[in-house]
């Protein structure tokens, strides 16, 4: 598509390098840590990610918003990323189920979006550098390139900021959303009954997609804030635990380590993304940051105890370190690890009913490879509630091997 008659649109990085494009969606000046996703689809889950706040994401295909945006697809109501930038934005999307195009889209949700940029040297430099804060320009006003410049060496960086107090929800809530069930001919396969437990969930950023696959998988989910109590949870009396995905530094999460050491030895527990780092964090473990992190559709875990590898979805920028977990002495055993770096990708407890994964086995998008964590999840609740406590490594297949 032409970007002629666009508005002139700029990237400034810290390191002073400066992409010039045309901008669309919402006008305006927005800081934040740049960095890069390799989904070639899934454009409006990532826009409406919770863990995405306060990131500049790039899209590394050539070009997004093909299939237009609808309601269903988005995995919360607000936006809280800094930025959109991609190779080419879709202006007339081609989908029975488009109610819009990603540029209305953008500008409804308050986020900027660059196009017509040279994507691949953009990533080119991430993956080089590492991690840079940058500035992001739509304002036709506000585009001097030495202020700009000294905008995104002043802007804040994610490493100890609490993000998770900023997208959390204000108060518990019980979900109710109807699911998408596609059209005659092609509807989900039903699934079989199952007995009805509860899960209180933690949100550090909770996608909707998690809420819905705990529901399909016979959970009633009860949604509580990040920095609830255990004493509460204990009130609710619930069957199990889940810890969410979420933005930021799990390390300057406020609040959460000691409730979850408490819920961990009463009840099953499952976490994903930022849930499973934090996890680590209470087991006594450590995190850092990776490089320029780990974001798209088509990252490699390999099973250790098959050695099978699943396709997975991840977004984040950091790890568990596995050193710091041995030193802590905790019986916990690697489940998966990422076979591009050999970073951590799950845990599970060797005593407790207690597993974790880095990646996304609800994807959304990204394949539906893991998708099988939820059931996973789900029986070990069940033994649990009737009285036959299974570990995590137990569930994971690892019960045999050494921590």
């Amino acid at each position: 598509m032409s970007l002629i008659n666009r508005s002139p649109g700029l990237l400034v990085l810290e390191d002073g390098t400066i992409y010039r494009g045309s901008g669309f969606g919402a006008s305006g000046v927005f800081s934040g840590e740049v960095c890069f996703n390799t989904s070639m689809s899934g454009y409006q889950e990532i826009v409406t990610d919770p863990s995405y706040a306060d990131q500049i994401v790039v899209m590394t295909y050539t070009q997004i918003g093909n299939v237009g945006v609808n309601p269903e697809d988005e995995e919360a109501s607000s936006a809280h990323l800094s930025g959109f930038i991609a190779k080419e934005i879709c202006r007339e999307p081609s989908s029975w189920r488009a109610r819009g195009n990603l540029d209305e889209f953008l500008r409804r949700k308050g986020v900027p979006g660059l196009e017509g940029i040279d994507t691949r040297a953009l990533v080119r430099r991430i993956r080089n550098t590492g991690f840079q804060r940058g500035v992001i320009s739509t304002d036709p006003e506000s585009q001097d390139e030495l202020s700009l410049v000294r905008q995104a060496k002043q802007a804040p960086s994610l490493d100890g900021r609490d993000l998770v107090a900023e997208v959390t929800c204000n108060e518990p809530y019980e979900p109710l959303r109807e699911d998408w069930s596609g059209v005659e001919g092609q509807l989900p396969k039903a699934s079989e009954p199952k007995q009805q437990l509860t899960v209180v969930a933690y949100d550090f950023g909770i996608k909707r997609s998690i809420i819905d696959l705990l529901s399909k998988n016979g959970f009633k989910v009860i949604v509580v804030p990040a920095q609830t109590s255990a004493s509460y949870v204990d009130e609710l009396n619930p069957d199990a635990v889940f810890f969410s995905n979420g933005p930021g530094d799990p390390a300057a999460v406020r609040g959460v380590r000691d409730p979850i050491k408490e819920l961990i030895k009463k009840y099953p527990a499952f976490g994903i993304c930022l849930g499973h780092q934090i996890i680590g964090l209470a087991l006594g473990g450590s995190t850092r940051k990776l490089k320029f992190g780990h974001h798209g559709g088509n990252q490699p875990g390999q099973d250790l105890s098959t050695g099978s590898v699943l396709i997975c979805a991840e977004n984040h920028g950091y790890a568990v370190e596995l050193d710091s977990l041995e030193r802590a002495g905790e019986p916990v055993v690697v489940t998966h690890v990422n076979l591009n770096d050999r970073t951590v990708e799950g845990l599970a407890h060797r005593e407790l009913p207690l597993f974790s994964v880095q990646y996304h086995p609800e994807a959304s998008p990204g394949p539906h490879d893991a998708s099988f964590f939820f059931s996973r999840f789900y029986k070990m609740a069940l033994s649990h509630s009737n009285g036959t406590t299974l570990s995590g490594a137990q569930v994971a297949g690892r019960e045999d091997a050494s921590s």
